[in-house]
């Protein structure tokens, strides 16, 4: 059985960082696409970053919005994804979910994402 488990969510004032952490069980992390998405009160869940690898590689990607400010990284031995966000800003603020996907391929859209974490709330004040 497939589990995601986020951590290392809070409040901070922007211009803040915090670090995400996806503990993975039942699941190669990085296999297959592994992302986070946030979702903010009355808004639609938003991919933010992607990761996964492909022999020596990996691969990256960012929603405009975070670029330069979040970055995506896994830690093959410990089977974990983060989620290194600096430079916080109130619009940040959302549930952040950790999800992987059960086959190949890449996509920003919720529904291509078999495997869902509980979610971690951050929460940015200005």
């Amino acid at each position: 059985q497939v589990r995601l488990v986020e951590s290392g969510g809070g409040s901070v004032q922007a211009g803040g960082s915090l670090r995400l952490s996806c503990a993975a069980s039942g699941y190669t992390a990085g296999r297959n696409v592994m992302a986070w998405f946030r979702q903010a009160p009355g808004k639609e869940r938003e991919g933010v970053a992607t990761i996964f690898t492909a022999g020596a590689n990996t691969y990256t990607y960012y929603t405009d919005s975070v670029k330069g400010r979040f970055t995506i990284s896994l830690d093959n031995a410990k089977n974990t994804v983060y989620l290194q966000m600096n430079s916080l800003k109130p619009e940040d603020t959302a549930m952040y979910y950790c999800v992987a996907m059960d086959r190949a391929g890449w996509s920003l859209q919720p529904r291509d994402y078999k495997h869902w974490g509980q979610g971690t709330q951050v929460t940015v004040s200005s």
